[in-house]
C-alpha cells in the first residue's frame, strides 16, 4: 500500500512519495520489496497514490528484486482496505499479505503468513511491542492469540496493551465480503471493529525484530540505523582518493570519493559516489551521506542524513538530523539534534537550530540567525499533520 502523502515527513515529501525517501542512498521501498523476495515472496500487487510514478521508476517490473509487480493506481482515495479491494483481481483469490509501503523491517513476514495459514481467523494481525503505542492501533490477545480487543490510537485511558499493529495483515480472501467497493474503508479504523462485532475471529502474531512504519523524522532516522547496522565489511566501489584521512569500518564508500588529510571516518558509514570531504572533518558512527555532496574543513557530522548534493561549510556541526537534496549550508553553523531541512535551502554562517525544527523547501535563513521554530514557505502546503 503505497498511496499517503507523507504530510508528517515534510518538508522531506513534497517532491517524493514517502516510500521513495532515501534510506542508505536507496529508496526505502527498495529495502521492502528486497526483504519480501528475500522472505520468498515473489508476486508483489502495490496499489499506488500520491506521485505514484515515482514508486513505478525506483522499482520498475520488479526483475531487479527477484519479483514480479503488479501495479494498481487509485484514482480517488480509498483508504488502506478500500485500496486492497480495489486490487482484488490480481490476488487470485488466495490468502495474501497487506504491508505498508512506508515500512521497513526485518520481520520474519513467512514464518507470519504461515502462522495465519495454520490458524482459523479471517485475518492476522502482526503485533510488536512498543514502549509508545499510543500513536498505533493496539491489541489485546489471549493463550490462543485471538484477539478480544483493539483499539485504534487509543487516549490516555485507554491504552490496555502494548501490543501495537504493524499494518501488517494475512487476509483470506473472504475479507472482501466485508469491504464496500467504491469507498473509503480503512482496515484498523472501519474493517477489524466490523468484524469483531461480526464475531469473526482475529488472531495477533506476535513479531520479533525491528519494525516502523517510518511516520516521523524519529523513525526514519531508526530506520537508517538498523540499515546501517547491516554493513559489515568496509566496500569500495570504484576509485577513493585518501590524503592521510582514516577509515574505522564497515563503511560503504561509492566511486570518485575525496577524504582530505586528517579526516576520520568511523562506521557504520555510506558515503554515496562524487561527495568530497575536506581535511579535518569528522564523520561519526550511522551517517549517510549521498552523492556529490561537498563538506568543508573542520566540520563534524554525527548519526545524520546528508541527501544528494548537500554542501556543508566549515566548522559546522550536524547532529541527528536530516539535510535534503541541494541545501547549503554556511561556516560555522550548528544544527541540532532531530532537524530537518528541506530541499535547496540556504543557512547562511553561524546559523544555529534548535532541535525538532523543519525548515521549508527554498527558505534563505541570515546570517547569525537562531531558529528555534519551523520555518515554512507559503509556496509549500504547510500542514505536517496527519498520514
Amino acid at each position: 500500500m503505497c498511496g499517503g502523502e507523507g504530510t508528517r515527513l515534510r518538508p522531506l515529501t513534497f517532491e517524493r512519495p514517502k516510500p521513495c525517501i532515501p534510506i542508505v542512498n536507496r529508496p526505502s521501498i527498495q529495502h521492502l520489496v528486497s526483504h519480501l523476495s528475500n522472505m520468498g515472496f515473489r508476486e508483489v500487487v502495490m496499489t499506488l497514490g500520491y506521485m505514484g510514478n515515482d514508486i513505478e521508476a525506483a522499482l520498475g517490473d520488479g526483475s531487479l528484486f527477484g519479483v514480479d509487480i503488479t501495479y494498481v493506481h487509485e484514482k480517488t482515495k480509498l483508504g488502506t482496505a478500500g485500496s486492497v479491494r480495489n486490487a482484488r483481481k490480481y490476488l487470485d483469490d488466495q490468502d495474501f499479505l497487506v504491508v505498508g509501503g512506508d515500512h521497513v523491517t526485518d520481520l520474519n513476514v513467512l514464518e507470519f503468513y504461515r502462522f495465519h495459514k495454520s490458524e482459523k481467523a479471517i485475518t492476522s494481525i502482526g503485533l510488536i511491542s512498543i514502549d509508545d503505542p499510543g500513536e498505533y492501533g493496539i491489541a489485546e490477545i489471549d493463550v490462543n492469540y485471538e484477539i478480544k480487543r483493539f483499539k485504534e490510537k487509543p487516549s490516555p485511558g485507554e491504552i490496555f496493551s502494548n501490543l501495537a499493529s504493524t499494518g501488517m495483515y494475512v487476509c483470506k480472501p473472504d475479507i472482501f465480503d466485508h469491504i464496500p467497493p467504491g469507498k473509503k474503508f480503512d482496515f484498523a479504523r472501519d474493517l477489524f471493529p466490523h468484524l469483531m462485532d461480526e464475531g469473526k475471529i482475529l488472531k495477533g502474531w506476535l513479531a520479533r525484530g525491528n519494525w516502523t512504519d517510518v511516520g516521523s523524522p524519529h523513525s526514519l532516522r531508526q530506520a537508517e540505523r538498523w540499515k546501517l547496522q547491516d554493513i559489515t565489511i568496509t566496500d569500495i566501489i570504484g576509485d577513493l582518493s585518501m590524503h592521510g584521512a582514516r577509515v574505522q569500518g564497515p563503511v560503504q564508500l561509492g566511486d570518485a570519493i575525496t577524504l582530505g588529510k586528517n579526516t576520520r571516518v568511523i562506521g557504520p558509514v555510506a558515503i554515496g559516489s562524487g561527495t568530497t570531504i575536506g581535511n579535518n572533518v569528522l564523520i561519526g558512527p550511522y551517517t549517510s551521506i549521498g552523492e556529490r555532496c561537498i563538506i568543508r574543513n573542520n566540520a563534524k557530522i554525527f548519526s545524520s542524513s546528508l541527501y544528494n548534493r548537500a554542501v556543508i561549510g566549515a566548522n559546522t556541526t550536524i547532529s541527528g538530523s536530516i539535510i535534503d537534496n541541494d541545501t547549503q549550508i554556511g561556516e560555522g553553523c550548528c544544527i541540532e539534534n532531530d532537524t530537518v531541512i528541506g530541499p535547496r535551502v540556504v543557512l547562511r554562517s553561524n546559523v544555529v537550530v534548535h532541535s525538532k525544527t523543519r525548515v521549508w523547501p527554498e527558505v534563505v535563513v541570515p546570517e547569525g540567525a537562531i531558529v528555534k521554530e519551523h520555518i515554512l514557505n507559503e509556496k509549500f502546503d504547510v500542514r505536517c499533520e496527519g498520514s
